[in-house]
């Protein structure tokens, strides 16, 4: 009987599959290590959302959306704090939406212009990280609109759910912005050059 044998692009899926494992858990890892806690929440992470963003950059949209939304299901697992806040079940299904599914999911989007070299590598972490800054905006404005009181700088912010929002996800998410935004291709950089260096040592093995 004939032994089987995996084909190339079998192991080259195996490969990625294996990439997008680890680079989720860094992900999640890197989302525990706050640089910087706002004392009113929200905080700036090392670089998060970079590993799964480079999933995206190296493979493509659908290797980037599959990790992203991997680390999207495990972010609110590991924060269900929302659960204690006393929404309605509308609500806190939107905060689940808009907050972890959705927030975490767009960053597969930022190898979109990955052909482009550094710049595209830059702009496509940009728009990934301002999608999730938008939709954690949107949810805000859900959120806030249906809370009596809030208070942000010692002052309240009722009936301004909008202004509260911008501010709230602004002040953390536009340092993630542009940490992430820079650093996407210099580490890009580098974590080809490292692989390319043992697929050469792999091949001068086996010759």
């Amino acid at each position: 009987m004939e032994q089987f044998k995996p084909s190339s692009a079998m192991h080259k899926k195996t490969a990625v599959l294996l990439e997008c494992a680890v680079m989720v858990a860094l992900s999640v890892a890197l989302s525990f290590v706050k640089i910087l806690q706002m004392p009113f929440g929200g905080s700036v992470t090392l670089l998060s959302m970079l590993p799964v963003c480079l999933v995206s950059i190296r493979h493509g949209l659908k290797w980037g959306f599959g990790a992203s939304f991997v680390f999207s299901v495990l972010s609110l697992l590991f924060d269900l704090s929302i659960l204690g806040w006393g929404l309605t079940p509308v609500i806190l299904v939107g905060c689940f939406f808009l907050d972890y599914l959705i927030a975490y999911t767009v960053l597969g989007i930022a190898g979109i212009w990955r052909s482009r070299g550094f710049g595209g590598i830059m702009a496509g972490t940009a728009l990934a990280v301002f999608l999730r800054f938008l939709s954690h905006f949107i949810s805000g404005i859900v959120l806030w609109t249906n809370l009596e009181q809030f208070e942000l700088f010692g002052r309240s912010w009722v009936n301004r759910p909008v202004l509260y929002s911008l501010i709230y996800n602004g002040m953390y998410m536009l340092p993630e912005l542009v940490f992430t935004m820079i650093a996407a291709p210099f580490i890009y950089q580098r974590v080809e050059k490292y692989l390319r260096s043992r697929n050469v040592s792999a091949g001068s093995i086996n010759i």
